[in-house]
């Protein structure tokens, strides 16, 4: 007896003007299996999940659901059907509950009470493992909070198959750990999942069976107990694939970037960002681990002039830029680049075309009412053309290229404005095997050329093997800094959870200042930013600071005088108020005014 499948795709084809994203495509999802669906950024995994969805509708083929042909003309057609899919993006209202988001759509909604909703949702969520909170608002809610309500609103709907687009792209190790768990459990009671991703190592560990996509076509599909992480990197690519990532020995120039004490706010005005002390010299890389939370994002558009700051400098090539907009920083004439996270609502414009965005930084600089944008379709077809982006043309919007094109498009305009500082936010998230070992390669190659590159990622085996070291967040503090080629996994894991401390190793010289910076220098001259009296390296810090959180010029040795006489601080107070930065580093230029600073109503300063 032939057996009877949940779901079977046959000869379907889809194509979007000349672009063929799929064509005859054969797919069958077994009742009670994981299926992975893997292939490279553009091969066609998610339009052919979006046909099954109900979002698209095939130019040719057929779909059976449990053996019955069937036509999915919307995703209501699908819902019907017990068809759910889970998108990358989200699709939820935020500022409704985690209860109200499921029941919008449904029919004569109102008429149950508000309580039973609530009840209904949570008894739904508990019945597979899930933590939710049904009257929380999406607003307020975690990534791994969003993602569990989007399987539960498919799940509520009586869907029996369930399609999930990287589910695991934002989550931390042990939420990844978690959602395995419940799809587990889902698997038992009889459900049906496929898994779009790029994560080998996870399609190795959740799913029975493995379909590879390749240019949009169907290559095979494996059981993945009979197969390697190899073998489906050769499907996958076309090609033998190298899966060890270079790390080329460059000889370390001068910190290019200095962050001493810098203190950042959330947008809920929560400290992101306590006290953080860290350089990055030319020709290394530094990479910045931590559980999804815990200060990266905002530590890059700080970085990046995009973020106001509490206090603390940010000191680049001698020059404080704290409080520059992105614009003041350029016409400084410091050439810093910033990748974020989110590429297409901050890197780039997803509506107006390659040509296009390639002039966001430099439109502002043309003469004349008019944008010359030769200048435009010349660079981007550069980047075409070394970075080997899949496009149909220069002229084409991003929104319609894959992810990993996206962030070639995004990484070739910052990188052709000759930076000497990269900073980069999860980089190769949501891209394939092929495009992220691309993107390392460019990375290297401007680390060869003398950039300092700030590197935030998620994955440990490609931090351990890219960067030169790793320093680890947790709530917002370090816990230390360390060589890449020195530390494991395990160490950097007790370091994100905040269980090892290792803030006062300091194996490598401290970075100091440059002899050509306009800040004053630390006190013993190699003493680590950030550190106290009797810091590490016999560094003495200033006691007082402007209001502002700024090191008052000048103050290092001027401080060091008094910080052993308590009764004589309220005399380097005033002084330091009074002269500013024309300060005097003795005792005796400063006596004058003690009296007046022991009795003064002002307090115009704070001490640390």
């Amino acid at each position: 007896m032939a057996e009877t499948y949940a779901v079977e795709m046959r000869g379907i084809t889809k194509t979007f003007g000349s672009v063929v994203a799929n064509h005859d495509i054969d797919l069958d999802l077994r009742r009670g299996e994981i299926l992975a669906l893997l292939g490279e950024n553009g091969s066609g995994k998610t339009t052919l999940m979006n046909m099954l969805s109900g979002i698209y509708a095939p130019d040719a083929g057929s779909i059976l659901v449990e053996g019955r042909p069937v036509a999915i003309k919307s995703p209501e057609d699908a819902k019907r059907l017990g068809l759910g899919m889970v998108h990358q993006h989200f699709k939820l209202v935020d500022v409704f509950s985690a209860a109200d988001n499921i029941w919008m759509g449904r029919e004569k909604a109102g008429f149950l009470l508000k309580k039973d909703r609530y009840e209904q949702v949570a008894d739904m969520a508990k019945r597979f493992g899930f933590d939710l909170d049904p009257r929380k608002q999406v607003r307020n809610m975690s990534v791994s909070e969003k993602q569990t309500l989007e399987i539960v609103k498919v799940l509520y709907y009586g869907a029996k198959v369930i399609i999930l687009d990287e589910p695991t792209a934002v989550l931390t190790v042990q939420e990844i750990r978690r959602l395995f768990d419940v799809l587990r459990r889902m698997k038992e009671e009889g459900h049906s999942i496929i898994i779009i991703t790029h994560k080998l190592n996870e399609v190795m560990e959740i799913s029975d069976r493995v379909a590879i996509l390749r240019k949009g076509e169907h290559i095979t599909t494996v059981n993945t107990a009979e197969t390697t992480e190899q073998e489906l990197t050769e499907w996958m690519v076309g090609r033998k694939v190298d899966l060890n990532i270079d790390r080329p020995a460059v000889e370390k120039t001068r910190p290019l970037l200095e962050i001493r004490d810098l203190t950042i706010r959330n947008d809920e005005g929560a400290v992101a960002i306590d006290r953080v002390n860290f350089y990055i010299r030319g020709g290394e890389i530094l990479g910045v681990a931590g559980i999804a939370g815990c200060g990266q994002k905002e530590l890059c558009e700080a970085i990046a002039g995009l973020r106001p700051i509490d206090s603390g400098l940010m000191i680049h090539k001698g020059d404080n830029i704290v409080g520059l907009s992105p614009k003041e920083i350029l016409e400084k004439g410091i050439s810093m680049s910033f990748i974020p996270e989110d590429r297409l609502g901050m890197g780039l414009a997803p509506s107006l075309s390659i040509a296009d965005n390639m002039l966001l930084k430099s439109y502002a600089d043309a003469k004349g009412p008019f944008v010359d944008r030769k200048q435009g379709r010349a660079d981007g077809e550069n980047v075409i053309r070394e970075l080997e982006v899949a496009t149909p043309s220069v002229d084409t919007p991003v929104r319609r290229l894959s992810g990993g094109n996206v962030q070639k498009v995004l990484l070739g305009r910052e990188i052709k404005a000759g930076p000497n500082v990269l900073v980069t936010a999860y980089p190769v998230r949501g891209l394939d095997i092929n495009s992220s070992y691309a993107i390392y390669g460019i990375l290297n190659r401007q680390k060869q050329d003398g950039v300092g590159i700030l590197f935030v990622g998620e994955d440990l085996d490609v931090m351990m093997a890219l960067c030169d070291k790793i320093m680890v967040l947790c709530h917002g503090k370090v816990m230390g800094v360390v060589h890449a080629d020195k530390t494991t996994k395990e160490e950097l894991g007790l370091m994100m959870t905040g269980a090892l401390d290792l803030t006062h190793r300091y194996e490598d010289k401290p970075a100091g200042i440059a002899r050509d910076t306009n800040i004053p220098r630390r006190s013993g001259g190699d003493g680590p930013a950030g550190a106290g009296p009797a810091g590490k390296g016999g560094g003495v810090r200033c006691a007082f600071m402007w209001s502002s959180g700024t090191a008052v010029p000048g103050g290092s040795s001027f401080c060091s005088t008094f910080w052993p006489w308590p009764w004589l601080w309220p005399s380097a107070a005033a002084c330091c108020w009074l002269w500013g930065s024309a300060l005097w580093n003795t005792t005796t230029a400063c006596s004058p005014w003690a009296w007046w600073a022991t009795r003064s109503p002002i307090r115009p300063l704070r001490t640390i």
